[in-house]
Formats: structure tokens, C-alpha cells, sequence
């Protein structure tokens, strides 16, 4: 019994490891072709080697880090010829997240996706930061995502939408109206909790064409 706890402590630590440093990868708090440094991680996060290697090895599989014989772990790079790829997937597979989150969300998706909504009220708040929008803006996606009850359409679609939110985190400060792209998912919401698939699904759709285009715009 001992050694079975154990085993669902390590599996916690590493999932706590992997989200702790997932987020800092795609917020570039880690830069871009920086050195990954297993010691380091694991004692800013107050967790052994092991779950941090754990945690590594997803976040390799996702493209977020990349290693080098001989040479070691690094952040990859980012770069903005990913974007017609990533918005190619993204395209496709955003609306049909929305979609199916407005026919199969439960109560509690819905009251976690409303909590966000009144959240969303305030993105265009004078000098609210960068950071504070992005992270709303990941909490939102994710709230579609989790809602849809599809673990494969949410695991594509977390890894692209982390891969995007690394560009944008790089352009960030050419972008003109940050927080009115995070204010869009304001009626995106709306139309998931009302139940509204095909509404749902144009805004998604329209959501990840604009962002393309803005990004582009800033290039």
C-alpha cells in the first residue's frame, strides 16, 4: 500500500511539475532557446528530479522543449513560419470544440465558462496587465476545451493553442488591442452556455482567423 502511495504522489508531483512548467514555457517566463536546467526547476517548484523529468518528457512531445545530443535540454525556439500550421489546425478543430461544448457542457462547465465571462468584463480595464490577459485568455480556451468531454480534441487543442499563445506572448507589445481579442470570448461563451452550437462554432472560427491576422499585422 505504501509503495502505491507513493507512486500516486510521484504521478501528482510530476502533473504539478508539467502544468508549472508548461505555463512558464509558453508565458516565455522561460525564454526561447534557453538552457532547461532539471535542478534548478525542481527546486524553484519544491519537487524532486524525478517528476521534473516526467514533466519533460510531455513537454517534449508537445514541441515546447527540444534536446540535443551532447549538448542538453533547451527551450525551443519561436517561430512565426509555425503560425499558418498551427492556425491551419486550429481552424478545423476550434469551432468543433466550441460546438461540442454547447451541446455537452455539464452545469459545472457552465458556471466555470459564466465565472470567466464576468471575468472577461473587465480585460479592457485601463493598465491591466499583458500577462493577467493572457492567462485569462489560456483559462478561457482551456474552460472550451475541458467542456467539449473529448480528452483527444482537448489535448490537440491545449498543445496548439499553447504553441499560438508563444507567438503572441512574442509580439505582444506591437499588438494595438490586446485586450479586445480577449474580450471576444465574451460572446463566444454566451452562445456555448445557451447551448447555441452553430453560433459557437462562427465565433470560434472568427476568434482564431482574427488572431492570425493581427499577428501578421505586427510582424
Amino acid at each position: 500500500m505504501q509503495q502505491v502511495a507513493t507512486q500516486l504522489e510521484e504521478l501528482s508531483l510530476a502533473e504539478r511539475a508539467y502544468r508549472a512548467i508548461r505555463d512558464r514555457l509558453v508565458m516565455l517566463e522561460i525564454r526561447p532557446g534557453a538552457p532547461i536546467n532539471e535542478e534548478q526547476l525542481g527546486q524553484s517548484l519544491g519537487v524532486g528530479r524525478t517528476p521534473v523529468r516526467e514533466a519533460l518528457k510531455r513537454l517534449q512531445y508537445e514541441r515546447l522543449i527540444t534536446t540535443y545530443p551532447r549538448r542538453g535540454t533547451f527551450a525551443t525556439e519561436v517561430n512565426i513560419t509555425d503560425l499558418a500550421h498551427i492556425s491551419e489546425v486550429r481552424q478545423e478543430l476550434e469551432p468543433l470544440a466550441a460546438a461540442q461544448a454547447a451541446r455537452r457542457a455539464t452545469a459545472t462547465d457552465r458556471a466555470d465558462l459564466t465565472a470567466l465571462r464576468r471575468e472577461l468584463e473587465t480585460a479592457g480595464t485601463p493598465g491591466r496587465d499583458s500577462g493577467e490577459l493572457m492567462h485569462l485568455d489560456l483559462q478561457v480556451h482551456r474552460a472550451i476545451y475541458t467542456a467539449t468531454h473529448n480528452p483527444y480534441l482537448e489535448d490537440t487543442l491545449v498543445r496548439h493553442d499553447n504553441l499560438a499563445t508563444r507567438i503572441w506572448c512574442l509580439f505582444v507589445d506591437r499588438l494595438a488591442d490586446m485586450a479586445g481579442h480577449v474580450e471576444e470570448h465574451g460572446p463566444l461563451i454566451e452562445a456555448i452556455v445557451a447551448g447555441d452550437a452553430d453560433t459557437a462554432a462562427r465565433l470560434a472560427r472568427s476568434h482564431v482567423e482574427g488572431f492570425e491576422q493581427a499577428i501578421r499585422e505586427a510582424i
